[in-house]
C-alpha cells in the first residue's frame, strides 16, 4: 500500500501501536459460541447479553436491528471498512458472510487472518485506505459494514468510494462521531469542551489525527452520492452510568457524552 498523505502514516502508526499494546479493539474474538451468536442475532440473549461485559464489550458494533437489515449475511458479500482486527470479520464471516476486509494497519489485517484461521473460514484483508478503494470491483458488495470516518479529513471521499463498491440496492453502515462532542476533554470532576465547534481537526499526543465531520456533510454527502438514508440509531440515550464509574472512564463518559451514533443508507442507483 502507498499511504495517501501523511495523516494515513500517522494514524496508520497509532493503529499499529495498539496492536503491540494489545488495544482492545486489535485482539480479535477467537472464543465466540455459534450458537449464542444465532441467539443474539434473534434477540433471544435478553440479559445474557450485559454478562462478561469488557472495553469493547461483545458483539460491540454488531447489532441485530443493522443485520437484519439486510436479511441477514449468509451468502452476501461485506465489505468491513476500517474493520480490521478480527472481531466484526469473524461474527459476520460465522453468520455466512463472505467477507473482505480493508484496513490501513498490517497488524489489525493480521488478526482477521488469525480469526479466519481459528475458525476455519475464508476471508479477503487488503492492506488499503477507505478514501480509495480502487483495488475493488464497482458494484461488488451487498453491504458495507464501515467505522473511524473520524480519522480522514472528507467524509465526503469516503461515501464515493462505498457508493462505487455497492451494488444497487446495497446497505452501507457506518458509526459517525457527534460533532459536537468529538473535542470533549475529561477530569476527575466531569467533562469540557476543549475547542470551538468551528475547529475540525484534533492533533492527539501521539501525533495521530481526528477530524470533527459536520452534519452537513455527513448527511448532504450520502445524499449527493446516491445512498438514501434508511435508518439512523442513538444508541447512546439507552446507556446508563454505573454508580461506581469514575469520570474519564469508558463506560461513565459513554453515558455521559454522546459520544457517536449509527447510519444505515442504501444505494439508489448505479
Amino acid at each position: 500500500m502507498k499511504y495517501i498523505d501523511n495523516i494515513a502514516v500517522a494514524n496508520a502508526a497509532h493503529w499499529e501501536e495498539e496492536v503491540e499494546k494489545g488495544g482492545g479493539h486489535t485482539i480479535p474474538w477467537l472464543d465466540l459460541d455459534l450458537e449464542q451468536l444465532h441467539r443474539y442475532m434473534r434477540g433471544d440473549l435478553g440479559e445474557e447479553r450485559l454478562i462478561g461485559r469488557r472495553e469493547p464489550r461483545r458483539f460491540m458494533n454488531v447489532e441485530p436491528e443493522d443485520l437484519s437489515l439486510v436479511g441477514g449475511v449468509e451468502g452476501k458479500n461485506v465489505l468491513c471498512l476500517a474493520f480490521g482486527g478480527g472481531q466484526q470479520s469473524a461474527v459476520i464471516s460465522l453468520l455466512g458472510g463472505h467477507v473482505t476486509v480493508v484496513d490501513f494497519a498490517q497488524g489489525q489485517l493480521a488478526a482477521d487472518r488469525e480469526a479466519a484461521a481459528h475458525y476455519g473460514y475464508e476471508i479477503r484483508t487488503i492492506h488499503g485506505d477507505m478514501r480509495d478503494l480502487s483495488c475493488l470491483e464497482a458494484g461488488s458488495f451487498d453491504f458495507v459494514w464501515g467505522t473511524a470516518t473520524c480519522y480522514v479529513p472528507s467524509i465526503r471521499e469516503v461515501y464515493t468510494q462505498v457508493a462505487r463498491v455497492l451494488k444497487t440496492g446495497g446497505l452501507y453502515r457506518t458509526d459517525i462521531p457527534n460533532p459536537a462532542t468529538v473535542a470533549i476533554e475529561s477530569d476527575r470532576e466531569g467533562y469540557r469542551l476543549s475547542k470551538p465547534y468551528s475547529e475540525n481537526v484534533i492533533v492527539r499526543d501521539d501525533g495521530g489525527y481526528e477530524f470533527r465531520h459536520y452534519f452537513d456533510d455527513i448527511f448532504n454527502g450520502l445524499s449527493d452520492n446516491g445512498l438514501r438514508l434508511v435508518q439512523v440509531d442513538d444508541r447512546g440515550r439507552y446507556n446508563k452510568p454505573p454508580p461506581d464509574a469514575p469520570p474519564g472512564s469508558y463506560s461513565h463518559e459513554s453515558a455521559w457524552v454522546c459520544g457517536s451514533f449509527d447510519i444505515v443508507v442504501k444505494k439508489e442507483k448505479s
